[in-house]
């Protein structure tokens, strides 16, 4: 998880394993889906994202599946998800700053069958485990 460029070799040395046993063992997990993709995973602020927003998005229920496909177009969605908590929909919305994170949640609120909105913005990230 913590390098996926690190070659198999690497890996089976710091495992004791053979290489050969390693690479059965990823193949596996690829094809029982543990596995679900490599990807990168970039710091935003690093890319000049300075505002990070969970953003809760209450909404009507007959118009969830309406909401959920409108957020999913929107390119400063970066995360989304269905929730059984407080909120629907749980988004996570990349801004260059506060002026352009107010028009994202503002656009957000118009939408169709959203009743309501609740940002909550990243002020600092403590730990970085969770890969998706």
């Amino acid at each position: 998880m913590e390098d996926c460029r690190k070659p198999f070799r690497d890996v089976a040395k710091s495992l004791k394993l053979s290489d050969v046993a390693v690479i059965k063992r990823v193949r596996r997990l690829e094809s029982m889906g543990v596995i679900r993709k490599y990807a990168l995973i970039v710091d935003p602020f690093k890319l000049g994202y300075t505002k990070i927003s969970f953003t809760g998005v209450n909404v009507k229920p007959e118009r969830m599946f309406e909401v959920m496909e409108k957020l999913k177009e929107k390119e400063y969605v970066k995360y989304m998800a269905v929730t059984t908590g407080d909120h629907e929909i749980i988004a996570v919305i990349w801004a260059k700053d506060s002026e352009e994170l107010l028009k994202y949640h503002e656009e957000i609120k118009k939408m169709e069958g959203v009743t309501d909105i609740y940002p909550a913005i990243l002020i600092d990230v403590i730990k970085n485990k969770a890969y998706v």
